[in-house]
């Protein structure tokens, strides 16, 4: 665990304890074992048995809990495969500790940076802010991401509406819709944060937690536009397939008929009957195809005047 003595102003790391009166402390528990979860957060921090099975089982929902020695938050992180995973944060009068199963870089990077910087984890609300912001901040590249791929496909649709990218939409709006679910949740957390008296708190922190609000309102927002873009994107789709069908219809529909009146001309000319007008002119053949030639133009200037192509 990480401590932090609020009496020399130094950041230390030591083995797992129950921490003094002093020190300020972050245990991080990545993907342990039950008798470990039990040990750390009943044995050593008295919390509530309802606690330590929620930090147990890992499979809920972000939310805040309210304890008699501490308060259980559900947050959640995203790797690269946009999947949620979830940090169990317990939060007291000095300590912050946070369970989780998969191994999360952000949270690797603010213990480094604890060690390094001092000052920055002198009350439990301050170790929550900074785990919460750096959350809010992958979320934000999430969104960055989504976009440039909205971006990409809507070029590739103009370009060629039978791309195949439908596949890979519908897996991005499910997507999409998983993480609205878990930023629309957080940001009640986080609201409740700011807007009620945190009991591990400093009056003059709350703004930061106002501030981290606004950015996961943002996100939020910014997700509902992509989804409606995911939808609008699929339906141009189809549309631009549908307007090239129509197109190629259309083209095919004046070759067959202009060549109509062509074949009937041909027809009569080629049935074999004596006493057939203009059978025996010399220029005959000749005078066939002009007369063929005279509809077909008639016919193409005929569409163009009505715009049919």
């Amino acid at each position: 665990m990480l401590i932090y003595n609020t009496l020399t102003n130094r950041t230390t790391t030591e083995k797992v304890r129950k921490p003094a009166d002093h020190e300020m402390v972050w245990i991080r528990l990545c993907n342990p074992e039950s008798s470990e979860t039990k040990h750390v957060l009943s044995d050593l921090l008295e919390s509530h048995h309802l606690l330590v099975e929620d930090c147990i089982q890992l499979h809920g929902r972000p939310k805040m809990d309210r304890y008699k020695n501490n308060i259980f938050i559900s947050f959640f992180a995203i790797n690269g495969q946009y999947d949620p995973m979830e940090i169990a944060l317990v939060i007291g009068k000095n300590y912050v500790v946070s369970v989780y199963k998969d191994d999360i870089p952000l949270l690797d990077s603010l213990y480094e940076e604890f060690k390094e910087i001092e000052g920055r984890m002198t009350f439990p609300a301050q170790i929550l802010y900074h785990i919460m912001d750096r959350c809010v901040d992958e979320y934000v590249q999430v969104i960055d991401h989504i976009e440039d791929k909205v971006e990409t496909w809507e070029e590739a649709i103009h370009d060629d509406p039978y791309a195949p990218i439908s596949r890979e939409i519908f897996q991005l709006k499910r997507i999409t819709h998983n993480l609205r679910r878990v930023f629309v949740e957080e940001r009640t957390v986080i609201g409740t944060i700011s807007h009620q008296s945190f009991p591990y708190s400093h009056p003059d922190a709350d703004v930061y937690f106002a501030d981290i609000f606004d950015h996961i309102s943002r996100v939020v927002d910014s997700i509902d536009m992509y989804r409606e873009s995911l939808t609008g994107l699929l339906e141009m789709q189809v549309s631009m397939k549908s307007d090239r069908m129509n197109e190629t219809m259309k083209t095919l529909t004046v070759i067959s008929t202009i060549f109509l009146p062509l074949t009937f001309v041909a027809g009569v000319y080629g049935m074999n009957f004596k006493d057939i007008p203009e059978l025996d002119w010399s220029f005959g053949y000749l005078y066939v195809w002009i007369l063929m030639a005279a509809i077909m133009v008639g016919m193409l200037f005929y569409f163009k005047s009505k715009k049919w192509m």
